[in-house]
């Protein structure tokens, strides 16, 4: 038994030595550095940050950096470090009508006040490879971002004016952090949302293809997207008020949604809601049609079996790092488990000869 233990640790330590072998690849390239990364791969960056649940481009750098870019080792290596920072405080809620906006749109109204906001995406472009990419150096001019605005108000607050969209209750209490406690079901929207944000992008888009294909009876129109920057602020006990201590970056959705309306409700929009650090855009997006498809019950509506209405398939299963866990797990040795079926399948297999040869 020592002797196999021994040879175990040495074959680990080989593997160790190997994999930082193979990270670092070639060395007559030029290692990759953490700060290239988080400037230049910022859209991985953020996914880290988002399913990691921890706000901070340095760290999710290193992280995709250690991983040799398999991004979801990138999120398990950030979830383990979240796990060792002590927790001194929490900030206020941010308020995103406060956002500073790189990029701002509305696919129903043309004519949005504060105006829309093309920003940096990929929309447009005609998806061809650009070889001046592979070349060396800077190529060309990069262009300056335009000086933005602030207060930019929520195209929702218009339809709010004419009692038009379905409003949502104030929260009351502070929602539990999904973080430092385990899911249960049933789930409030607010929790919901948390898995939602933290779960697997791939997962999330997904689920709300298939409402769009009609698994859920939903269509969504994006009353808006935006993306910016935000203030976070602390209330300092000593101080009497609140303070700000920096920035981040984050993406919204709000989606505007049918409803027929109900015995107490007249019909009106409904909405789904999507918020993640970052630039990350199709994920807000796929969280507010999941978002919406899974508030059939508050709003008195039917469950025709769609898988994104099953709040438990969708929240256990969004998980890219449980998911992982337990896929992996089936790569370690279970050679007991496997020599109790073999056995069983051979006497089995006697038994069936046995009496195939009696019957003749």
């Amino acid at each position: 038994m020592y002797v196999a233990v021994k040879g175990g640790e040495r074959a680990i330590d080989n593997a160790h030595a190997w994999l930082a072998e193979e990270r670092r690849g070639d060395t007559a390239v030029a290692d990759l550095s953490v700060a290239q990364i988080r400037e230049q791969l910022s859209l991985a960056v953020n996914r880290v940050m988002a399913e990691g649940s921890l706000y901070d481009a340095d760290l999710a750098a290193l992280a995709i950096k250690q991983s040799r870019g398999d991004l979801i080792e990138a999120i398990f290596l950030i979830r383990a470090y979240r796990t060792t920072l002590p927790r001194f405080g929490g900030s206020l809620p941010v308020d995103t009508e406060d956002m500073a906006c790189d990029r701002r749109i509305s696919a129903t109204f043309k004519d949005a006040p504060g105006g829309q906001v093309l920003g940096p995406t990929f929309d447009y472009t005609h998806r061809l490879l650009d070889f001046k990419l592979a070349a060396d150096g800077e190529i060309g001019e990069v262009p300056q971002a335009p000086a933005r605005d602030t207060a930019t108000p929520h195209i929702m607050s218009f339809l709010d004016r004419e009692d038009l969209i379905q409003p949502e209750p104030a929260g009351e209490a502070t929602p539990p952090d999904l973080t430092r406690t385990p899911l249960e079901l049933p789930a409030d929207r607010a929790l919901r949302l948390q898995a939602l944000t933290r779960g697997d992008e791939g997962f999330i888009l997904g689920m709300a293809y298939s409402t769009q294909r009609g698994y859920a009876r939903n269509h969504a129109f994006v009353a808006e997207l935006r993306i910016g920057t935000v203030p976070v602020e602390m209330e300092i006990p000593e101080l009497g008020f609140s303070i700000d201590i920096g920035e981040i970056n984050l993406t919204e959705c709000e989606t505007v949604n049918q409803f027929q309306g109900s015995k107490t409700n007249p019909p009106q929009f409904t909405r789904g809601y999507g918020l993640v650090f970052g630039m990350s855009e199709r994920k807000a997006i796929s969280m507010a049609l999941v978002d919406r498809a899974l508030r059939w019950k508050e709003l008195g509506e039917d469950n025709v079996g769609a898988p994104a209405q099953d709040e438990e398939f969708v929240l256990y299963h969004a998980d890219n790092i449980q998911a992982t866990g337990f896929l992996e797990h089936i790569k370690l040795p279970h050679y007991v488990d496997f020599q109790s079926e073999l056995e069983l399948i051979r006497k089995l297999r006697r038994e069936a000869t046995q009496m195939q040869e009696a019957a003749e």
